[in-house]
């Protein structure tokens, strides 16, 4: 994939949960399923101009796993692959720690 996103924006694969069946066993089917707000980063852009004109750079950096809101950015579909894209104050926070996965 070749995108690079402008300004302060970020490309995000959404990081989908295995898990098909409910505690008591009932399967849920994929339509009934909400949508992972835990992505990895894939690209960022060069960051926002303040007032003076400088770039700011962005906090987040690819290969970063973040958490975003339930309704954050703009889906998009590349080479076949679902993506979003947002812009960095969309983000909720950085996962620490690799593979470790998220407590709600």
């Amino acid at each position: 994939m070749n995108i690079r996103p402008l300004h302060d924006r970020i490309v995000v694969k959404r990081i989908e949960e295995s898990a098909d069946k409910t505690a008591s066993g009932l399967y849920i089917p994929d339509s009934a399923k909400e949508k992972p707000q835990e992505g990895e980063v894939i690209a960022v852009g060069n960051g926002k101009r303040n007032d003076k004109g400088e770039v700011m750079a962005l906090d987040v950096k690819a290969g970063d796993r973040i958490l975003f809101g339930k309704y954050s950015g703009s889906d998009i579909k590349i080479d076949g692959n679902e993506y979003l894209i947002m812009r960095e104050d969309e983000v909720l926070g950085v996962l620490e720690g690799g593979s470790k996965k998220a407590k709600a």
